[in-house]
């Protein structure tokens, strides 16, 4: 594995709320020097839940992405509040987007966007053994809840409105999870 570049200088060029923007001067270890630019997200990372109502369905929801400027169907997700266990969050995010709780929760990986000029990860959480709790969330309006049967993904796929690539992949990870686990 080659040696990481060495960082030089860092200096915040951007702050919002959410990201702030960071030019890093690097040397690598051919003694190449160069300035990136890098997002460095402001919060503690996100979650991303799939939720299990029954065997073959998950709960989708439709809200609005400002990042493309439309309704897009994708996995309730929310970032992880400061002393927030990731598991406690995809909880409070289910109950407050999709109107449920689980019983069982589960870590199965987590994703980068970006890597390359993005230091945001999300987790993705798999849960299960659902139950009706509903917790306020700060959403400008409500959310649509849209129930979708994993063994009908490809469906899925070919909408509009559903582009997210975090959610396609974890919804494959757990269709593929859950088919090997009947196998065995």
């Amino acid at each position: 594995m080659p040696e990481k570049p060495r960082i030089l200088s860092a200096a915040t060029i951007a702050r919002t709320r959410l990201f702030h923007v960071e030019q890093v001067g690097l040397e690598f270890s051919n003694g190449t020097v160069v300035q990136y630019e890098r997002l460095q997200a402001s919060s503690h990372g996100a979650v991303l839940v799939v939720p299990l109502l029954e065997d073959d369905t998950v709960l989708l929801i439709r809200e609005y992405a400002a990042g493309v400027h439309r309704y897009e169907l994708a996995l309730p997700k929310g970032l992880i509040e400061a002393g927030e266990d990731l598991l406690r969050a995809a909880n409070r995010e289910l109950m407050e987007e999709v109107g449920y709780a689980a019983r069982d929760l589960r870590h199965l990986t987590s994703f980068t966007l970006a890597p390359g000029y993005l230091s945001h990860v999300t987790h993705v959480v798999f849960a299960k053994d659902l139950y009706p709790q509903r917790r306020p969330g700060d959403e400008p309006e409500e959310i649509e809840v849209v129930p979708w049967r994993l063994s009908q993904l490809p469906a899925l796929l070919s909408r509009e409105d559903c582009t997210e690539a975090r959610s396609i992949a974890a919804l494959y990870m757990v269709r593929d999870m859950l088919q090997t686990e009947a196998r065995e």
